[in-house]
């Protein structure tokens, strides 16, 4: 873990005065911390007439397409050629909000063969050692939080006022998304004072979270009420709930990126459980989402058994066997977890 130090505001800075070609990432399935931090940043960026450029791996959610800067995303999935391009070019490459290249899936190879400096801008644990400059920090919020600090930081060394209402609206819907509009690990003060200087930049704060939750598609809500009334399996036995879907009930309900959002806090949310997860069936894998309460490490779960990794109460997975297979595979592993599950429940509900 690395902290905002002089040395990564310098370096920041230096590529604001040496204008490079500069490529934003982040990870495959791009969500609204993801999102929010690469857009804020572009935008940042741009006011400095640095070449900037953000590049994501696959679709942006369409709730999320409201964002200033996100009709400039090229999305490497519908245009690889274009993205190849720009990876190849590159000269400075920011990483944020994932802490191995190995997130973004599908230009990991490219990326690993550039030559650029890589910054990598996370909140997620044990980040890898391949970045040149690093700010990481496991216990704030969101990447978007982080980089707020750091655009701060930058503004008073400079003396210069760059952070407007687009930018700070990009920042607050990462914050308000990775929180789950403030549910979890948002626990700090810190966040609440960053929130309330994004309000003063002019962030409308019910508009955003309408734009961001109240724009669901019919099929959206129809493959939550499917997924929770047929597909939803509790095991009180080892206080876990988990949701499968497969790809042929994505299919029926017309699946769009960003659909399953959320989706596995549901089940968190029943009395009694501390163990959530939802496993979607994808065209290669089987990808896991872990949610926990209390001191329940999910993290540790999602690395040991899945080859995965993230937060504490948050993280994720992979499984490349079968949706039934995959889902034996978790139902095997829960009576090795059942007294550390029991534990943290009982320590949570105190």
């Amino acid at each position: 873990m690395s902290g905002l130090t002089s040395s990564f505001i310098n370096n920041f800075i230096e590529v604001l005065e040496k204008k490079p070609k500069v490529l934003i990432t982040t990870h495959y399935n791009p969500d609204g911390d993801a999102v929010g931090s690469s857009l804020a940043l572009y935008l940042f960026l741009k006011a400095f007439d640095v070449d900037a450029k953000v590049l994501v791996p696959n679709d942006i959610p369409d709730f999320l397409m409201w964002l200033s800067g996100s009709e400039d995303v090229v999305n490497y999935k519908q245009d690889t050629e274009q993205g190849l391009y720009l990876i190849k070019n590159a000269e400075a490459v920011f990483c944020l909000d994932f802490n191995v290249l190995s997130r973004v899936i599908l230009f990991e190879d490219e990326l690993l063969k550039s030559d650029a400096t890589f910054f990598l801008i996370d909140h997620h644990l044990d980040p890898a050692d391949t970045f040149n400059h690093v700010y990481s920090e496991q216990n704030v919020s969101s990447t978007s939080e982080l980089l707020f600090n750091l655009l701060i930081e930058v503004e008073n060394k400079l003396q210069k006022k760059i952070i407007n209402k687009a930018i700070a609206e990009n920042i607050f819907v990462g914050i308000m998304t990775d929180t789950g509009s403030f549910a979890y690990s948002c626990n700090n003060k810190e966040t609440f004072i960053a929130v309330s200087k994004l309000i003063d930049y002019g962030v409308d704060v019910d508009k955003a979270h309408k734009k961001v939750y109240d724009t669901y598609s019919e099929n959206r809500l129809r493959l939550l009420g499917f997924a929770l009334s047929s597909n939803l399996k509790v095991l009180p036995q080892y206080n876990t709930a988990y949701i499968w879907l497969s790809r042929n009930d994505l299919k029926r309900y017309e699946y769009k990126q960003g659909d399953t959002e959320g989706l596995v806090n549901y089940a968190l949310s029943i009395k009694e459980v501390c163990l959530a997860v939802l496993f979607v069936e994808r065209e290669d894998r089987i990808r896991i989402s872990f949610r926990s309460k209390g001191d329940l490490s999910v993290n540790i779960i999602a690395s040991k058994y899945f080859g995965g990794g993230g937060h504490k109460n948050a993280s994720g997975g992979d499984s490349y066997k079968s949706l039934e297979e995959t889902i034996k595979d978790f139902e095997d592993i829960l009576p090795l977890l059942e007294n550390e599950i029991k534990t943290a429940l009982s320590d949570f509900n105190k």
